[in-house]
């Protein structure tokens, strides 16, 4: 059957049951790969697969027809493009890159970006998944009437040209992909990763799948170990930034880490999205779309345009409009908009059909409801953010209180123990009054401000002075990022385990933040306070509360995304990522520990 020059959208009741020769190639390649893209359409672009969309988009533009099979010429040759063929008995339907007829036969051709194997290791020269994709589209081609015995793979990288002859051989591995993937559309789990492969690198799945990480936790390779009870009490010099230190801060000694023997996870990950979020406070600016471009046009004329391949999303506070086309481009991008009051409240988000997972959502919802479950996960949440918060104190406290050093550590040993929610509730409040209690311990003098940051406890709703201020807008935009990084996973934002289901409440997100609050928010409001970043002036009083001004608020994101991008050592992996992605990469092992891929949530906790 010859189908339009365009792939089929499913939507044709004749197609939409085939399975694409495409997905028979990742199929052979890695199970787990077709299960994620296809089954729950879960999809990043590396440099390899944007370099293939834009190989693909020429050869679609110069899309050309394939005459009948009775109408082939006789002499000569006849070149047809990105023909789209398909063989309802076999299930397959096929995309060719070109195809070439002579002589009243046809044979595809097929061109990967890659290298041909070596034939000493791999026999015929050829991928076997690339056999397969091939075979696929020889195959539809035999069922649609042509004469076709033979394929041809190219291998651009090394100018290789392979023959793949449509034997009973190639049809049976064809064959056998199609079973195994309609298989694998039944399974309600993933496939499992797989395990040390040299296919890894170069996948553009690798962060969502996570093999090497999800493998380690697996087997029990990665253990963490217990912080000292007592810092030492001499206090140095640091060199580095830490968490929330600057170069030259006095910081107390840290203990020297021990040696830990475990395996290496390989570094497969990225460590930063090279995209960037896009703010927009100015009152009254209206985003546009041009060409592949946003345009921010603001009441005073001025015009600032930013790719759209360099952004990963969008925030705007207050009254900043959108246009139709704009919002068009972001959703189809899968590119999120954030909407913020003036003051800084989170009230909404706007986004595309990501993290299109049904089967992680029922599991999420089914695991709400098991009280053993939302337990065991709250108690990770809790104990994790105790630790963190002892850390920062630990960290940035000229003369840290060892009782209260103590009493955090024992809070969050008592957090893992617990065994009611009630009880973990009145653990975390206790945690939180003794870390806020020492909070305004981290800050420095400062003579020259009239006392304007001076601390006097946690408030909000609205906050009373202009330490509350940041502390809350930095929450506001750490829920933003963590939600924004378990719908990508393919979770329901809005249904927690330690936060009860409450209307607008988007409880797993602040579930995920909690061990995030100390390490991004508030070492970002002491750094944006001791380097005097933020000033008096950055902030004003109105009815009773306060808040930042634009210049203030400008100031503050600023700080917040150099937190959010700043590369840190992962405490399990040892591999260098930064803030944003360890979001991400928190949200895929919750997904992992939900699916009981690993038997336990692993809690991002720094030393």
């Amino acid at each position: 059957m010859i189908l339009e020059s365009t792939l089929a959208t499913g939507t044709d009741p004749d197609v939409a049951d085939l399975i694409p020769a495409r997905m028979l190639n990742e199929v052979v390649y890695c199970p787990r790969l077709f299960f994620l893209e296809h089954v729950q359409g879960e999809w990043d672009d590396s440099a390899d697969t944007i370099h293939g969309k834009r190989v693909h988009k020429r050869v679609d533009a110069r899309a050309t027809a394939l005459p009948e099979s009775d109408a082939l010429p006789a002499e000569g040759k006849l070149h047809a493009r990105s023909v789209t063929v398909s063989a309802p008995s076999e299930g397959i339907i096929a995309k060719t890159d070109l195809i070439v007829a002579e002589g009243g036969q046809v044979v595809p051709v097929d061109y990967k970006r890659g290298s041909a194997p070596d034939v000493k290791w791999v026999p015929g020269g050829v991928w076997p998944a690339d056999r397969v994709q091939v075979g696929a589209q020889a195959m539809a081609l035999r069922e649609s009437g042509y004469r076709c015995d033979q394929a041809v793979v190219y291998y651009a990288a090394t100018k290789t040209r392979v023959t793949v002859a449509l034997t009973d051989e190639v049809i049976g591995e064809v064959r056998q992909a199609v079973r195994d993937a309609r298989r694998i559309v039944t399974l309600r789990e993933s496939p499992p990763p797989l395990d040390a492969s040299p296919k890894c690198p170069r996948c553009s799945l690798v962060a969502i799948c996570l093999p090497d990480e999800t493998n380690a936790l697996r087997r029990g390779w990665l253990k963490d170990e217990e912080l000292p009870d007592e810092p030492p009490e001499e206090p140095i010099r640091e060199t580095t930034p830490a968490t929330g230190e600057t170069p030259g801060e006095i910081g107390p000694v840290e203990a020297p880490e021990r040696v830990r023997q475990r395996p290496v996870v390989r570094p497969l990950i990225t460590p930063r999205d090279e995209r960037l979020p896009l703010y927009v406070q100015a009152q009254g600016a209206r985003i546009g779309k041009r060409a592949d471009c946003l345009e921010v046009h603001t009441k005073d004329g001025e015009t600032t345009s930013v790719r759209l391949r360099d952004t990963s999303h969008v925030a705007v506070f207050g009254a900043v409009q959108l246009t139709h086309a704009a919002l068009n481009e972001l959703c189809e991008r899968d590119i999120g908009v954030s909407l913020f009051s003036y003051g800084g409240w989170h009230y909404g988000q706007v986004s595309g059909f990501s993290g299109k997972s049904v089967l992680l959502r029922i599991t999420q919802f089914q695991a709400a409801q098991d009280p053993a479950l939302r337990l065991s996960l709250s108690r990770i949440f809790i104990a994790t953010k105790i630790l963190n918060c002892r850390t920062i104190v630990r960290r940035n406290a000229q003369e840290p209180s060892l009782r209260v050093l103590l009493q955090l550590k024992q809070l969050a040993g008592q957090a893992l123990s617990i065994e009611s929610e009630e009880s973990l509730l009145g653990i975390e409040g206790t945690a939180a009054r003794l870390y806020f209690e020492e909070y305004g311990k981290l800050l420095r003098p400062r003579t020259a401000t009239g006392g304007e940051f001076d601390w006097n406890g946690r408030n909000r709703r609205p906050p009373r002075d202009p330490v509350n201020a940041m502390l809350s807008l930095g929450y506001a935009l750490l829920v933003k990022d963590v939600r924004i990084a378990l719908c990508a996973a393919g979770f329901d934002p809005m249904v927690g385990f330690f936060h009860k289901p409450r209307h607008g409440r988007p409880g797993l997100a602040l579930d995920l933040m909690e061990e995030f609050r100390p390490l991004v928010v508030d070492s970002t409001v002491l750094t944006a306070i001791n380097t005097e970043a933020l000033q008096a002036g950055d902030f004003i009083r109105a009815a009773g509360g306060v808040a930042l001004t634009d210049t203030g608020r400008r100031a503050f994101l600023s700080a917040y995304e150099r937190r959010m991008d700043q590369e840190i050592t992962h405490p399990l992996f040892g591999y260098q990522v930064t803030y944003r992605r360890v979001l991400e990469i928190q949200a895929r092992l919750l997904a992992r520990t939900l699916t009981g891929e690993i038997a336990a949530y692993p809690g991002f906790r720094t030393r």
